[in-house]
């Protein structure tokens, strides 16, 4: 398949691309002088911003093989919402509405529970399969008229009021009434099961002014006029998470249609429409979307929806952009191409698939940014994508934090919003993670695996997914275990600190010895596997490039060459973009260097593990066992020990199952391994 082998659009087009982008830049210096600049940023990083700045919100067969099950699957919510009065002068946010939620049944059940947020909800009354209700501790419980089996499908109506509360999920004010839920802020304005693996299709009928556009999700099944009231009716073919369902709406919304026909069938094409406040200027991203939507058909595949589209809000969506599906969120004037493309690709990562779990949001964030670098590499070259890419790496060095890109337990226990969102980690780090990935396994089997990702109809088309889910299908696209690169990057905090030397030895008859010795000095985070990259120059002034695979720390090499090295150099394209290092000449042959720490015997562990370690210079060595957010777990002490290999037993009866490091100290410095105990 062409369209993944082939990075580039025509030379024509690309130049036709870079034409509309300086215009893009003339005509942005006239957009809506009254918003806030974000121009000098990454798309990446507006998003960010924005979704850190939100309001924490309470956290109380459409799934792939890892994601979380539940005793019931919604198929569909069916909303009808009078907001008439919210668009006037005091811009009051209650309204009364009503929603059937539709849902197929996964265990015996005789009542479901929604989550509704007690604050912002009031349940009015529950019917057709629902027969009482209660409301506690923002969890609607809803009595069935019966007990319901596996497979059996159902519906509960449930009416109910939003109170005239800000809860930072339904927004009002100017003439704007918005909404904006990631993570957890659907629960805020209708009833629902509000977890990201859980996706249903959307029917949303809406009553507002004859004033008023109204976008949301899926396609406009009609707008009627009745009196002095407008009535707006989407519909979602495709399934939706709660967090993407949306609604956009103000009075007097400029509003702007472009069509984009899919390269692979002429006939068909789809909606981008672009809502935006009377003294915006939008033309410059509305020339952009097609040649942008035509890179990531080459890239991913047939856009997944029926329409798209961008709304600029008001000031009370501060920063960024928010990917709801089919109709993308942005800050008042913010139409920066950088910004599109990130959101854009949310469209394929994070709505066609969406994280099963908060856990996973590195398959949203993480991804989007990095497609943004690809789109930046298409317009402006490739020495513009990996410089943006290597913008990324040091802006993680610059602010990173300290913990992992994934953690387990925020599947069950979501963290806060400058956690879960941060800038450093979730959308810095995880790009480069992609970036390092490609590297690993080369750019063919890359966008392969990313394209069969895309396209797997059977586990992640409109379904969820979960990181293991991902790597699982990237080890069967590109038929290797990459399981262990994805384990190191994604949940273990922080990068390798190499410190490297190497030699060069004349051995005779025109021969030379080239020694390279590496290891890893890092205390805070376990020993990272990786291919590397070496460099060798000639006094000819030819060169060479040598990879080798650094499986273990402390370890050798030796290549022999028939003409004389002059110089070497480690990791020369900067492809391990996450790494710190330093690369000295030794003095003499390194082959004999013997300071090595191996992997524990076994791993994981149980009750006692044994440590294999050589020691190059006779002294004391003293062991470490820690967490990884560094707590001392417990120590021991070897004195006086000689040169050359030892073995070393751990006790660990009193050890918790979990992930530790082992780390060895001796003259020489420390040296670390990862060490899984399994009770």
């Amino acid at each position: 398949m062409e369209f993944y082998s082939n990075l580039g659009l025509s030379n024509f087009r690309t130049m036709k691309i870079r034409i509309i982008l300086a215009w893009a830049i003339l005509l942005l210096s006239a957009s809506f002088i009254s918003a806030q600049d974000f121009s000098h940023m990454h798309g990446s990083e507006i998003c960010a911003k924005g979704k850190q700045q939100r309001a924490d919100l309470p956290a109380i067969d459409l799934r792939s093989p890892n994601s979380p099950r539940h005793k019931f699957d919604v198929i569909n919510y069916e909303l009808d919402l009078d907001i008439f009065h919210c668009y006037t002068n005091p811009y009051p946010k209650n309204f009364s509405a009503s929603n059937i939620v539709t849902f197929r049944v996964d265990s015996t059940l005789n009542s479901i529970e929604l989550d509704a947020v007690n604050s912002s909800l009031q349940i009015v009354s529950v019917g057709i399969n629902g027969s009482s209700f209660s409301h506690a501790n923002n969890v609607l419980t809803i009595a069935l008229d019966e007990t319901y089996n596996p497979g059996d499908t159902a519906r509960v109506s449930i009416q109910y009021n939003h109170l005239n509360v800000t809860d930072y999920a339904f927004n009002v004010g100017s003439g704007f009434v918005f909404t904006d839920c990631e993570p957890e802020g659907a629960r805020m304005w209708f009833p629902c099961y509000d977890k990201p693996a859980d996706k249903a299709t959307l029917s949303l009928r809406a009553k507002v002014p004859v004033n008023v556009k109204l976008g949301s999700n899926g396609s406009l099944a009609d707008s009627v006029i009745i009196a002095d009231s407008l009535w707006y009716h989407w519909v979602s073919r495709d399934p939706v998470a709660t967090y993407l369902m949306v609604i956009s709406s103000r009075v007097n919304y400029k509003l702007d249609i472009v069509y984009w026909t899919k390269p692979g069938n002429p006939l068909d094409s789809i909606p981008f429409r672009f809502y935006y406040n009377p003294n915006e200027n939008p033309n410059s991203m509305k020339q952009m979307i097609v040649p942008l939507a035509d890179f990531y058909y080459s890239l991913f595949g047939d856009h997944p929806f029926e329409k798209d589209g961008f709304a600029t809000l008001n000031p009370q969506f501060q920063w960024g952009g928010m990917e709801n599906q089919t109709l993308t969120s942005l800050c008042p004037g913010c139409w920066y191409s950088s910004l599109i493309a990130h959101e854009f690709a949310h469209q394929w990562f994070g709505d066609m698939i969406t994280c099963a779990t908060w856990a996973d949001l590195w398959l949203n964030e993480g991804f989007a940014t990095y497609v943004e670098s690809l789109w930046t590499g298409e317009v402006s070259g490739q020495q513009e994508y990996i410089n943006e890419i290597n913008g990324n790496a040091s802006y993680y060095f610059s602010a990173n934090p300290g913990w992992a890109i994934s953690d387990p337990d925020w599947a069950v226990n979501p963290p806060s919003n400058d956690v879960l969102f941060n800038y450093a980690i979730t959308y810095m780090k995880g790009s480069c993670v992609l970036y390092m990935y490609r590297y690993v396994v080369g750019d063919s089997l890359f966008f392969r695996s990313l394209y069969e990702y895309a396209n797997d109809t059977e586990n992640f088309r409109y379904k969820s997914a979960t990181i293991p889910d991902f790597v699982q299908k990237m080890n069967q696209v590109t038929g290797q275990d990459l399981n262990w690169f994805f384990d190191e990057w994604l949940y273990q905090p922080n990068h390798p600190v190499y410190s490297n030397s190497y030699s060069f030895e004349e051995t005779g008859n025109g021969m030379w010895n080239v020694d390279f010795y590496t290891g890893q000095v890092q205390s805070n985070a376990p020993f990272f596997k990786m291919p590397l990259e070496l460099y060798i120059r000639f006094s000819d002034l030819s060169d060479t490039l040598v990879t080798v695979f650094n499986e273990v720390n402390w370890q050798s090499y030796s290549f022999q060459f028939e003409k004389e090295p002059v110089t070497f150099t480690f990791d020369p394209r900067n492809q391990i973009v996450l790494k710190q290092a330093t690369t000295i000449v030794h003095s003499e042959s390194i082959s004999a260097v013997k300071t090595m720490l191996y992997q524990p015997e076994p791993n994981p562990a149980n009750n006692s593990v044994v440590i294999p370690f050589d020691i190059e210079n006779a002294g004391d060595v003293r062991f470490y066992l820690s967490d990884f957010s560094g707590r001392l777990i417990l120590s021991s002490e070897l004195k006086a020990l000689n040169s050359g290999s030892h073995r070393h037993i751990i006790d660990l009866s009193s050890v918790k199952t979990g992930s530790y490091l082992v780390t060895m100290e001796t003259i020489a410095g420390r040296l670390s391994n990862k060490l899984i105990v399994v009770k």
